[in-house]
C-alpha cells in the first residue's frame, strides 16, 4: 500500500514539473515566469526526496536510480539557468 502512496506522489510531482514551466512561460510578467519556474524546480526537489524516502524504506537500491539521480540534478540545473537567465 504504501508503495503505491510513493509511486502516486513521485508521479505528480514529475507532471508538475513541466506544467508549471509551461504556465511561467505563458505568464505576461517575467516575475511571473520565474515563480513558476521556481515552483517547477521545487517538484524536481519534492522528487529528489520521495526517491530519498523509498531508498530509505529498501523500494530500491542506489544503483537502480543512479541514471535518474543524474537526470534530476540535470534538470534542476537546467531550471536554476533558465531562472538566471529572465532578467
Amino acid at each position: 500500500m504504501f508503495k503505491c502512496i510513493e509511486v502516486e506522489k513521485l508521479k505528480r510531482a514529475a507532471i508538475s514539473v513541466s506544467s508549471y514551466i509551461a504556465e511561467g512561460y505563458a505568464r505576461k510578467s517575467k516575475i511571473e515566469t520565474k515563480r513558476f519556474l521556481d515552483i517547477a524546480r521545487s517538484s524536481i526537489v519534492e522528487i529528489d526526496t520521495q526517491i530519498t524516502i523509498c531508498l530509505t524504506l529498501n523500494y530500491f537500491s542506489e544503483s537502480d536510480i543512479t541514471e535518474l539521480c543524474d537526470l534530476i540534478n540535470h534538470n534542476f540545473a537546467l531550471i536554476s539557468k533558465l531562472i538566471s537567465s529572465i532578467k
